[in-house]
């Protein structure tokens, strides 16, 4: 798709839904099911081919890789047979130091990408590292240059900026669009722990769009991620701001990714039951704590006690040592492992006693004792009786009652 009617298609879109949506991404399958659920704009970026393995999108920023080889073999191999519609940019390292700049925009032109953005992007480093790089010639100028260029090219163009200078620069070298990169999206397992807070969003903003208006009213003014990770973070930026469209990385893979595969796999492991207060789901989710342990270890007995249990399994299951787990055990019950599980079978055998269709044998291996002759043995150590003298007393008591109360 030409730069002329990629502007045309937005505005468009703008017009007729008050707002566009960028999707960043790593992988066919987030372009696939972006393009699917309605994107705008698919942005090809390394960052986004380091969520899917599991890493933060900065992880690009690191001699990991080389940032521009991994676009394009991302857009060759998955992007471009598969996405038809929709226009893809290539997320562009401008500060790579092996690159002829305007012989690279020509080969991402020739390639099929209809566009570029400068990330990794300097706008994101700041301090020591920062002065550090911009003395080596790694500057943000060198983006700029690589944003005028993609214009001489007609190539579409999008600028990740943090500030008023910044925006300046790029509406100068003829962006197309603004985009205030708010930095890491917050959210998920992955997402950073400090951010900004939406109403400093807001007023960062506001300020680079005053410029805008400034110096070109009609250019395209969006912005990235950061707090605004979900449609009410939006629709609150939308409301208080002129921003008109919404570009997101984490947010529309990393984050419904993360929730989706722990969600699912959650399902399968504690059999579909979510609730959040159940030890089991609270050590999937990490809450690890002596109580916590002992709870799951309880909780499984309930569940489990007609079968054989091992007590070396579960605190393989729990993270801790056997003797850690067996110590705890007693230490928050009162009661060995061993001795806990004998009494919760004993009294299930004794409630199920108290049916006359229950066989003795059969309660046995009900209640997890193939051995009929052992069981036998530990129930009249802990009962007093014999289970068939058990069941015998128990069916005459309730006769009795039964008696007693037809009278």
């Amino acid at each position: 798709m030409d730069r002329e009617y990629i502007l045309r298609l937005l505005r468009a879109q703008i017009n007729v839904n008050g707002h566009i949506i960028g999707a960043a991404v790593g992988s066919g399958m987030t372009a696939k099911f972006a393009a699917m659920g309605g994107a705008d704009l698919l942005l090809a970026l390394s960052a986004g081919k380091y969520r899917i393995m599991g890493r933060s999108s900065f992880a690009s920023y690191f001699c990991y890789g080389n940032s521009n080889e991994q676009v394009m073999e991302m857009g060759q191999r998955e992007l471009f047979p598969i996405i038809k519609d929709t226009p893809i940019v290539f997320g562009l390292m401008a500060n790579d130091p092996s690159l002829h700049l305007y012989e690279h925009l020509k080969a991402i032109k020739e390639a099929g990408f209809s566009g570029i953005v400068n990330f990794p992007t300097m706008a994101l480093i700041d301090g020591q590292f920062r002065e550090a790089l911009e003395e080596e010639g790694n500057t943000y100028k060198q983006e700029v240059e690589a944003i005028h260029l993609a214009r001489y090219l007609d190539l579409f163009t999008i600028a990740f900026v943090t500030t008023e200078e910044e925006t300046r620069q790029m509406i100068e070298a003829g962006a197309d669009v603004i985009c205030v990169n708010l930095g890491l999206t917050k959210g998920g397992f992955l997402g950073p722990k400090r951010h900004l807070s939406i109403e400093d969003a807001r007023r960062m903003t506001d300020k680079i769009y005053a410029l805008c208006n400034e110096m070109n009213p009609d250019i395209i003014k969006m912005i990235y991620a950061g707090p605004a990770n979900t449609p009410i973070d939006m629709q609150y930026m939308y409301q208080n701001t002129e921003c008109q469209g919404y570009i997101g990385g984490s947010t529309f893979d990393r984050i419904p990714t993360e929730r989706a595969i722990y969600n699912t796999m959650k399902a399968f492991k504690s059999y579909g039951d979510f609730d959040r207060n159940n030890p089991m789901t609270r050590l999937l989710d990490g809450d690890w704590n002596a109580r916590t342990t002992v709870e799951f270890v309880q909780k499984y007995v309930e569940e489990h006690y007609m079968d054989e249990v091992i007590l070396g399994d579960l605190a393989l299951v729990a993270h801790v040592s056997p003797s850690y787990l067996s110590t705890r055990f007693k230490k928050e019950t009162g009661a060995s492992f061993t001795e806990y599980l004998i009494r919760y079978r004993v009294n299930k055998a004794k409630n199920l006693l108290k049916e006359k269709q229950n066989r003795c044998r059969e309660v046995a291996e009900n209640v997890g004792y193939k051995d009929y002759a052992q069981f036998s043995k530990i129930f009249k150590k802990y009962v007093g009786l014999s289970p068939k003298e058990y069941q015998r007393m128990a069916l005459e008591e309730e006769n009795q009652y039964k008696h007693k109360k037809s009278e």
